[in-house]
Protein backbone atom coordinates (compact mmCIF):
# COMPACT_ATOMS: atom_id res chain seq x y z
CA UNK A 1 0.00 0.00 0.00
CA UNK A 2 2.83 2.39 0.81
CA UNK A 3 4.35 1.60 -2.58
CA UNK A 4 1.10 2.68 -4.24
CA UNK A 5 0.88 5.90 -2.22
CA UNK A 6 4.48 6.79 -2.99
CA UNK A 7 3.95 6.30 -6.73
CA UNK A 8 0.70 8.27 -6.75
CA UNK A 9 2.10 11.22 -4.81
CA UNK A 10 5.22 11.24 -6.97
CA UNK A 11 3.04 11.42 -10.07
CA UNK A 12 0.95 14.18 -8.49
CA UNK A 13 4.11 16.18 -7.79
CA UNK A 14 5.37 15.74 -11.37
CA UNK A 15 2.03 16.69 -12.91
CA UNK A 16 1.60 19.68 -10.62
CA UNK A 17 5.08 20.81 -11.64
CA UNK A 18 4.17 20.55 -15.32
CA UNK A 19 0.99 22.57 -14.99
CA UNK A 20 2.86 25.14 -12.91
CA UNK A 21 5.48 25.46 -15.67
CA UNK A 22 2.81 26.06 -18.32
CA UNK A 23 1.10 28.72 -16.18
CA UNK A 24 4.46 30.45 -15.63
CA UNK A 25 5.22 30.53 -19.37
CA UNK A 26 1.79 31.93 -20.21
CA UNK A 27 1.91 34.48 -17.40
CA UNK A 28 5.31 35.81 -18.34
CA UNK A 29 4.50 35.93 -22.05
CA UNK A 30 1.13 37.66 -21.79
CA UNK A 31 0.63 39.03 -18.29
CA UNK A 32 4.25 40.04 -17.71
CA UNK A 33 4.05 38.70 -14.17
CA UNK A 34 7.09 36.94 -12.78
CA UNK A 35 6.12 36.42 -9.15
CA UNK A 36 6.49 32.82 -7.91
CA UNK A 37 3.67 33.11 -5.41
CA UNK A 38 1.25 34.42 -8.04
CA UNK A 39 1.60 31.28 -10.16
CA UNK A 40 1.62 29.01 -7.15
CA UNK A 41 -1.65 30.56 -5.99
CA UNK A 42 -3.28 30.04 -9.39
CA UNK A 43 -2.18 26.40 -9.48
CA UNK A 44 -3.40 25.72 -5.93
CA UNK A 45 -6.75 27.41 -6.62
CA UNK A 46 -7.28 25.16 -9.65
CA UNK A 47 -6.55 22.06 -7.56
CA UNK A 48 -8.81 23.27 -4.73
CA UNK A 49 -11.72 23.87 -7.11
CA UNK A 50 -11.30 20.33 -8.46
CA UNK A 51 -11.16 19.00 -4.89
CA UNK A 52 -14.39 20.78 -3.94
CA UNK A 53 -16.56 20.18 -6.98
CA UNK A 54 -15.18 16.79 -8.12
CA UNK A 55 -17.61 14.59 -6.14
CA UNK A 56 -20.62 16.65 -7.23
CA UNK A 57 -19.58 16.35 -10.87
CA UNK A 58 -19.35 12.57 -10.51
CA UNK A 59 -22.76 12.38 -8.82
CA UNK A 60 -24.35 14.52 -11.52
CA UNK A 61 -22.68 12.73 -14.44
CA UNK A 62 -23.49 9.24 -13.14
CA UNK A 63 -27.00 10.11 -11.88
CA UNK A 64 -26.18 8.80 -8.41
CA UNK A 65 -28.99 8.27 -5.91
CA UNK A 66 -27.94 7.49 -2.35
CA UNK A 67 -29.90 4.68 -0.74
CA UNK A 68 -30.81 3.73 2.82
CA UNK A 69 -30.75 0.36 4.61
CA UNK A 70 -34.47 -0.23 4.12
CA UNK A 71 -34.18 -0.07 0.32
CA UNK A 72 -31.15 -2.36 -0.10
CA UNK A 73 -30.49 -4.08 3.26
CA UNK A 74 -28.16 -6.78 1.92
CA UNK A 75 -26.06 -4.29 -0.06
CA UNK A 76 -25.67 -2.15 3.06
CA UNK A 77 -24.72 -5.17 5.12
CA UNK A 78 -22.03 -6.29 2.66
CA UNK A 79 -20.47 -2.82 2.48
CA UNK A 80 -20.55 -2.44 6.28
CA UNK A 81 -18.87 -5.82 6.78
CA UNK A 82 -16.15 -5.02 4.24
CA UNK A 83 -15.57 -1.58 5.78
CA UNK A 84 -15.01 -3.19 9.20
CA UNK A 85 -12.48 -5.59 7.68
CA UNK A 86 -10.76 -2.74 5.86
CA UNK A 87 -10.77 -0.67 9.09
CA UNK A 88 -12.28 2.38 7.41
CA UNK A 89 -15.52 4.30 8.05
CA UNK A 90 -18.53 2.85 6.24
CA UNK A 91 -18.91 4.88 3.05
CA UNK A 92 -22.15 6.27 1.68
CA UNK A 93 -23.79 3.85 -0.74
CA UNK A 94 -25.37 4.93 -3.98
CA UNK A 95 -27.04 3.53 -7.06
CA UNK A 96 -25.98 5.00 -10.40
CA UNK A 97 -29.07 5.04 -12.54
CA UNK A 98 -27.44 3.69 -15.69
CA UNK A 99 -27.74 0.28 -17.32
CA UNK A 100 -24.01 -0.24 -17.89
CA UNK A 101 -22.83 -2.90 -15.38
CA UNK A 102 -20.08 -1.43 -13.21
CA UNK A 103 -19.10 0.01 -9.83
CA UNK A 104 -16.95 2.89 -8.62
CA UNK A 105 -15.73 4.75 -5.55
CA UNK A 106 -15.07 8.46 -5.14
CA UNK A 107 -14.95 11.22 -2.55
CA UNK A 108 -12.69 13.88 -1.05
CA UNK A 109 -11.07 11.50 1.42
CA UNK A 110 -11.48 8.35 3.46
CA UNK A 111 -14.15 9.93 5.70
CA UNK A 112 -16.01 11.29 2.68
CA UNK A 113 -15.97 7.99 0.78
CA UNK A 114 -18.84 6.98 -1.48
CA UNK A 115 -19.28 3.56 -3.10
CA UNK A 116 -21.72 3.19 -5.96
CA UNK A 117 -23.00 0.34 -8.06
CA UNK A 118 -24.93 0.73 -11.27
CA UNK A 119 -28.38 -0.71 -11.85
CA UNK A 120 -26.81 -2.95 -14.49
CA UNK A 121 -24.32 -4.67 -12.19
CA UNK A 122 -27.02 -5.62 -9.67
CA UNK A 123 -28.72 -7.64 -12.40
CA UNK A 124 -25.53 -9.30 -13.64
CA UNK A 125 -23.49 -10.56 -10.66
CA UNK A 126 -24.29 -13.03 -7.91
CA UNK A 127 -23.71 -12.02 -4.28
CA UNK A 128 -20.18 -13.44 -3.98
CA UNK A 129 -19.08 -11.68 -7.16
CA UNK A 130 -20.70 -8.42 -6.06
CA UNK A 131 -18.95 -8.67 -2.70
CA UNK A 132 -15.60 -9.06 -4.49
CA UNK A 133 -16.31 -5.97 -6.60
CA UNK A 134 -17.31 -3.95 -3.54
CA UNK A 135 -14.13 -5.15 -1.82
CA UNK A 136 -12.18 -3.77 -4.76
CA UNK A 137 -13.93 -0.40 -4.48
CA UNK A 138 -13.45 -0.15 -0.72
CA UNK A 139 -9.78 -0.92 -1.26
CA UNK A 140 -9.58 2.21 -3.40
CA UNK A 141 -10.86 4.18 -0.42
CA UNK A 142 -8.54 2.38 1.99
CA UNK A 143 -5.55 3.03 -0.30
CA UNK A 144 -6.57 6.72 -0.49
CA UNK A 145 -6.07 6.71 -4.25
CA UNK A 146 -9.55 8.05 -5.09
CA UNK A 147 -8.72 11.66 -4.20
CA UNK A 148 -5.34 11.44 -5.90
CA UNK A 149 -6.75 10.14 -9.20
CA UNK A 150 -9.47 12.81 -9.05
CA UNK A 151 -6.83 15.55 -8.68
CA UNK A 152 -4.61 13.98 -11.33
CA UNK A 153 -7.43 13.70 -13.86
CA UNK A 154 -8.02 17.45 -14.01
CA UNK A 155 -4.44 18.25 -15.12
CA UNK A 156 -4.60 16.78 -18.67
CA UNK A 157 -7.98 18.49 -19.06
CA UNK A 158 -6.45 21.87 -18.17
CA UNK A 159 -3.55 21.25 -20.56
CA UNK A 160 -5.98 20.38 -23.34
CA UNK A 161 -8.00 23.56 -22.79
CA UNK A 162 -4.83 25.68 -22.83
CA UNK A 163 -3.62 24.01 -26.02
CA UNK A 164 -6.98 24.42 -27.73
CA UNK A 165 -7.24 28.07 -26.71
CA UNK A 166 -3.77 29.08 -27.89
CA UNK A 167 -3.73 27.01 -31.08
CA UNK A 168 -7.12 28.08 -32.41
CA UNK A 169 -7.98 31.38 -30.71
CA UNK A 170 -4.66 32.87 -29.61
CA UNK A 171 -3.82 34.48 -32.95
CA UNK A 172 -7.16 36.27 -33.09
CA UNK A 173 -6.56 37.98 -29.74
CA UNK A 174 -2.84 38.67 -30.01
CA UNK A 175 -0.60 39.87 -32.84
CA UNK A 176 2.20 37.56 -31.67
CA UNK A 177 0.75 34.61 -33.52
CA UNK A 178 4.01 32.67 -33.49
CA UNK A 179 4.31 32.84 -29.70
CA UNK A 180 0.75 31.73 -29.10
CA UNK A 181 1.10 28.82 -31.53
CA UNK A 182 4.29 27.65 -29.81
CA UNK A 183 2.64 27.82 -26.38
CA UNK A 184 -0.33 25.91 -27.77
CA UNK A 185 1.89 23.19 -29.23
CA UNK A 186 3.86 22.93 -25.98
CA UNK A 187 0.61 22.66 -23.99
CA UNK A 188 -0.63 19.94 -26.34
CA UNK A 189 2.62 18.01 -25.84
CA UNK A 190 2.23 18.39 -22.07
CA UNK A 191 -1.38 17.22 -22.42
CA UNK A 192 -0.26 14.03 -24.17
CA UNK A 193 2.48 13.34 -21.60
CA UNK A 194 0.33 14.09 -18.55
CA UNK A 195 -2.51 11.99 -19.93
CA UNK A 196 -0.16 8.99 -20.29
CA UNK A 197 1.01 9.50 -16.69
CA UNK A 198 -2.56 9.66 -15.41
CA UNK A 199 -3.43 6.50 -17.34
CA UNK A 200 -0.43 4.78 -15.77
CA UNK A 201 -1.53 5.88 -12.29
CA UNK A 202 -5.02 4.59 -12.99
CA UNK A 203 -3.72 1.17 -14.07
CA UNK A 204 -1.44 0.58 -11.09
CA UNK A 205 -4.17 1.50 -8.62
CA UNK A 206 -6.42 -1.18 -10.16
CA UNK A 207 -3.84 -3.89 -9.44
CA UNK A 208 -3.55 -2.74 -5.83
CA UNK A 209 -7.34 -2.66 -5.41
CA UNK A 210 -7.65 -6.20 -6.83
CA UNK A 211 -5.11 -7.39 -4.28
CA UNK A 212 -6.96 -5.45 -1.57
CA UNK A 213 -10.24 -7.18 -2.36
CA UNK A 214 -8.64 -10.60 -1.90
CA UNK A 215 -7.03 -9.39 1.33
CA UNK A 216 -10.53 -8.53 2.60
CA UNK A 217 -11.49 -12.21 2.34
CA UNK A 218 -12.85 -12.44 -1.21
CA UNK A 219 -11.56 -15.48 -3.12
CA UNK A 220 -9.58 -14.45 -6.20
CA UNK A 221 -11.84 -16.49 -8.48
CA UNK A 222 -14.89 -14.45 -7.42
CA UNK A 223 -13.25 -11.20 -8.51
CA UNK A 224 -11.95 -12.83 -11.70
CA UNK A 225 -15.44 -14.12 -12.47
CA UNK A 226 -16.99 -10.70 -11.86
CA UNK A 227 -14.45 -9.02 -14.16
CA UNK A 228 -15.16 -11.66 -16.82
CA UNK A 229 -18.90 -11.02 -16.58
CA UNK A 230 -18.44 -7.24 -16.63
CA UNK A 231 -16.50 -7.44 -19.89
CA UNK A 232 -19.30 -9.39 -21.54
CA UNK A 233 -21.95 -7.15 -19.98
CA UNK A 234 -20.21 -4.03 -21.29
CA UNK A 235 -19.78 -5.53 -24.75
CA UNK A 236 -23.54 -5.93 -25.03
CA UNK A 237 -24.18 -2.24 -24.38
CA UNK A 238 -24.93 0.12 -27.25
CA UNK A 239 -22.55 2.93 -28.22
CA UNK A 240 -24.76 5.63 -26.70
CA UNK A 241 -24.55 3.99 -23.26
CA UNK A 242 -20.77 3.85 -23.51
CA UNK A 243 -20.44 7.46 -24.66
CA UNK A 244 -22.30 8.85 -21.66
CA UNK A 245 -19.66 7.49 -19.27
CA UNK A 246 -16.57 8.06 -21.43
CA UNK A 247 -15.14 10.85 -19.28
CA UNK A 248 -15.52 8.88 -16.04
CA UNK A 249 -14.35 5.40 -16.98
CA UNK A 250 -11.16 5.82 -14.91
CA UNK A 251 -13.40 5.47 -11.83
CA UNK A 252 -14.85 2.12 -12.99
CA UNK A 253 -13.58 -1.33 -12.06
CA UNK A 254 -13.04 -2.10 -15.77
CA UNK A 255 -12.86 -0.07 -18.98
CA UNK A 256 -16.17 -0.65 -20.80
CA UNK A 257 -14.86 0.87 -24.03
CA UNK A 258 -12.29 -1.96 -24.31
CA UNK A 259 -14.83 -4.76 -23.80
CA UNK A 260 -15.17 -5.76 -27.46
CA UNK A 261 -11.40 -6.13 -27.78
CA UNK A 262 -11.11 -8.05 -24.52
CA UNK A 263 -13.75 -10.65 -25.39
CA UNK A 264 -11.45 -12.30 -27.93
CA UNK A 265 -8.77 -12.81 -25.28
CA UNK A 266 -11.06 -13.88 -22.47
CA UNK A 267 -13.18 -16.50 -24.24
CA UNK A 268 -10.38 -19.04 -23.73
CA UNK A 269 -10.64 -18.74 -19.93
CA UNK A 270 -14.12 -20.17 -19.40
CA UNK A 271 -13.31 -23.83 -20.00
CA UNK A 272 -16.76 -25.24 -19.20
CA UNK A 273 -18.54 -22.33 -20.97
CA UNK A 274 -20.85 -21.62 -18.01
CA UNK A 275 -20.20 -17.86 -18.01
CA UNK A 276 -18.07 -17.77 -14.83
CA UNK A 277 -14.48 -18.46 -13.77
CA UNK A 278 -14.03 -20.97 -10.95
CA UNK A 279 -10.92 -21.81 -8.91
CA UNK A 280 -9.86 -24.60 -11.29
CA UNK A 281 -10.10 -22.35 -14.35
CA UNK A 282 -8.19 -19.59 -12.56
CA UNK A 283 -5.44 -22.10 -11.68
CA UNK A 284 -5.22 -23.08 -15.36
CA UNK A 285 -4.74 -19.43 -16.33
CA UNK A 286 -1.75 -19.25 -14.00
CA UNK A 287 0.03 -21.91 -16.04
CA UNK A 288 -0.47 -20.07 -19.33
CA UNK A 289 1.65 -17.24 -20.68
CA UNK A 290 -0.23 -13.98 -21.13
CA UNK A 291 1.65 -12.87 -24.24
CA UNK A 292 0.39 -9.58 -25.65
CA UNK A 293 0.94 -8.39 -29.20
CA UNK A 294 2.09 -4.90 -30.08
CA UNK A 295 -1.50 -3.75 -30.63
CA UNK A 296 -2.60 -5.03 -27.23
CA UNK A 297 0.35 -3.33 -25.52
CA UNK A 298 -0.45 -0.06 -27.28
CA UNK A 299 -4.12 -0.29 -26.29
CA UNK A 300 -3.11 -0.89 -22.67
CA UNK A 301 -0.75 2.10 -22.73
CA UNK A 302 -3.66 4.30 -23.80
CA UNK A 303 -6.18 2.74 -21.40
CA UNK A 304 -7.29 3.62 -17.88
CA UNK A 305 -7.19 -0.06 -16.89
CA UNK A 306 -4.71 -2.93 -17.23
CA UNK A 307 -5.16 -5.46 -19.99
CA UNK A 308 -7.86 -7.78 -18.66
CA UNK A 309 -6.05 -11.00 -19.52
CA UNK A 310 -2.95 -9.79 -17.63
CA UNK A 311 -5.13 -8.65 -14.77
CA UNK A 312 -6.90 -11.98 -14.34
CA UNK A 313 -3.57 -13.79 -14.62
CA UNK A 314 -2.30 -11.55 -11.79
CA UNK A 315 -5.33 -12.64 -9.76
CA UNK A 316 -4.40 -16.28 -10.41
CA UNK A 317 -0.98 -15.58 -8.90
CA UNK A 318 -2.62 -13.97 -5.86
CA UNK A 319 -4.82 -17.09 -5.57
CA UNK A 320 -1.71 -19.26 -5.39
CA UNK A 321 -0.28 -17.14 -2.56
CA UNK A 322 -3.55 -17.10 -0.60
Amino acid sequence: MWSLRLRMWLLLTILFGLIYAVIVVIGRAFLHVGDFYFYLAISLVMMFIQYMIGPKLVEWSMRVRYINKEEYPRLHQIVAELAVRAKIPTPRIGIAQISLPNAFAFGRGIRDGRVCVTEGILKLLNEDELRAVLGHELSHLKNRDVLTIMLLSVIPMVMYRIAWSFLFYGRRRDNRGGNTALIGLAAFLFYFITNLLVLYASRIREYFADKGSVALGNPAQNLASSLYKLVYGSARMNKESLKEVEGLKAFFINDPSQALNEIRELKQLDLDKNGTIDSYELAQIRMKKAALGFGDKLLELLSTHPNMLKRIKRLSQIQKLA
